[in-house]
């Protein structure tokens, strides 16, 4: 009896450790079954995780680009939902800033969740509810609520330029101008007896009605003054809901080829959110040069995005390839600050390489073996203002040509299927399950320019000097000071050759390195006032304390 006693609370004590240790495991893993356990060590933590992230209370953010359709499925119906999306925020963000093995983006910009036809969500029918197919507005609220508990802020397309055919104003507008009784609804949008560019056919009558991106999307009439009550509405809502801030879509397509009036409606605009939430982060798309998008500043709005640098035609892309001398790109990137500091001190530039509408930046270099890649992550990861990473840059996915294929479903393992568009994830590279343990991978490069990143918060705030004399065609140096002196000054070191460089330091006590990039075997140090940089790799320099 004693015996039979023993036995069975042995195998109850083996059951319990089954099962916590079955816990363990799960809580370890992203909703997709990947534990990421611990980093790998590599010649890059070695230093740049042995140093305590400083406390930031800066605007500055690294933010990371989801399309929510596409991220993480949890009901296995091919379409990504809020619950995969909050299964793997510890993918993105796991809250413990010193644990070192998530990404440690601190923004996260969700694509459009409104309701809407399309599988891209652009053309929005109502705009203060989500997408059933993404799941209820109480996945959405719990996924806030944990991103918030992590310490990262959440910010969502606001798409004003247009709204679906299928909206309620403009099916009511519609029936207003076939009674001829333009009540109210029929001035929410934009309509004609004459045929012009950029309107369409309205069918039954003799009016067209503006929709410059597509008959399935008219625009809307914002200088109607009931549209911008609507529009005060929609920020209340959602700004309630616990969003921080918006991303403003086609801000150059508000009034088509009229910048001063778009300028006019995002000063108005900035307004009305900051005067809800004077925290409130707002970025614009403003597709254009750097003399167009610069002038967008005066509206007060904090960041546009950077597109002078950006794409595979970009300054980056081409400092990369070697088409864009390092010195003069750094040049280029000094007066760019000037220019965006003299309209509006207070702008936060919006740098990226890559986003949605556009092929990855991975296709941008030709037989790349992931050294070109993982150096054009770090051109953009260690500007300053708020960066913004695209989901599946940092594992090097790949796609182009129409824009389904540019929002593939994320890579995160072989086992990923094609979404319920039909449309499977590219790459060249191993999916993250592999990455996630290899400290030579891109995923690995990505999280350490992050670390960089956060470790330095001078690299995201501070003013942009370039070191003529540690610089040349291969070689930028840029020195990052804080112009309110909070902040300890860095130099960054960027060699954009195949070869070796030693770099001689002009700058006086300059001589600790602590931060690298490597995407080689071959590591930095310094030896009588000369550093030496690894081909196609990036030194931080601070003074000794």
């Amino acid at each position: 009896m004693k015996k039979e006693f023993i036995k069975r609370i042995t195998g109850a004590l083996l059951s319990l450790i089954i099962i916590a240790s079955l816990i363990l495991t799960a809580c370890s893993k992203t909703g997709n079954g990947i534990d990421m356990g611990k980093a790998p060590e590599s010649d890059m933590s070695k230093v740049n995780e042995s140093r305590e992230i400083p406390e930031y209370d800066g605007k500055e953010k690294t933010c990371y680009e989801v399309f929510v359709y596409s991220f993480s499925d949890s009901d296995g119906d091919g379409i990504g939902d809020f619950k995969g999306l909050t299964d793997n925020l510890s993918y993105i963000n796991d809250g413990d800033p010193e644990k070192g093995n998530d990404l440690s983006a601190d923004m996260i910009w969700l694509m459009p969740i409104c309701p809407s036809p399309t599988y891209h969500k652009y053309d929005v029918i109502d705009y203060m509810d989500v997408d059933p197919q993404y799941g209820t507005m109480e996945d959405f609220e719990k996924f806030i609520d944990a991103a918030h508990k992590n310490g990262v802020s959440v910010i969502i397309d606001l798409v004003l330029n247009h709204t679906s055919i299928e909206h309620p104003w403009f099916k009511k507008a519609v029936e207003e101008e076939k009674a001829g009784e333009a009540l109210k609804y029929a001035d929410y949008y934009n309509f004609t007896t004459e045929k012009m560019a950029g309107y369409e056919p309205l069918d039954g009558t003799d009016l067209y009605y503006e929709a410059r991106f597509w008959s399935g999307m008219p625009d809307l009439n914002l200088d109607n003054e009931d549209v911008r009550k609507e529009i005060e509405d929609i920020v209340s809502f959602w700004l309630d809901k616990g969003v921080d801030g918006f991303r403003l879509d086609a801000v150059t397509s508000y009034y088509t080829g009229d910048d001063k009036k778009n300028i006019e409606f995002l000063t108005w605009l900035n307004k009305t959110v900051k005067e809800k939430n004077p925290d409130a982060y707002i970025v614009g798309e403003c597709w254009a040069g750097l003399n167009t998008y610069a002038k967008y500043y005066e509206s007060g709005v904090d960041s546009f995005f950077d597109f002078q640098f950006a794409d595979s035609d970009g300054a980056m892309a081409n400092v990369v390839r070697g088409t864009k001398k390092a010195a003069s790109y750094g040049k280029a990137v000094a007066d760019a600050e000037d220019m965006l500091d003299e309209i509006n001190p207070d702008h936060i530039n919006a740098p990226f390489i890559a986003n949605h509408d556009m092929g990855r930046s991975c296709g941008f270099f030709v037989n790349d073996d992931g050294t070109k890649t993982k150096m054009a992550g770090a051109v953009y990861l260690l500007s300053g203002g708020t960066t913004y990473t695209y989901y599946g840059e940092e594992i090097g996915m790949r796609g182009s040509g129409k824009d389904e294929n540019k929002r593939a479903p994320m890579l995160w393992d072989e086992n990923v299927k094609a979404a319920a568009n039909g449309i499977k994830p590219e790459s060249n590279f191993d999916p993250l399950s592999a990455q996630k343990d290899d400290p030579k991978s891109i995923y690995e490069y990505y999280r350490q320019a992050i670390r960089i990143r956060n470790n330095f918060p001078v690299i995201k705030c501070g003013k942009t000097e370039v070191l003529e004399a540690m610089s040349d065609d291969d070689v930028l140096s840029m020195k990052k000071n804080d112009p309110d002196g909070k902040y300890e000054s860095v130099i960054v070191i960027y060699n954009f050759s195949d070869e070796e460089k030693d770099v001689k330091i002009s700058e006086e006590g300059y001589n600790n390195i602590v931060g690298v990039l490597y995407t080689g075997n071959e590591e930095a140090e310094i030896t009588d006032g000369t550093v030496k940089v690894p081909a196609r790799g990036v030194v931080i320099l601070k003074e000794k304390p």
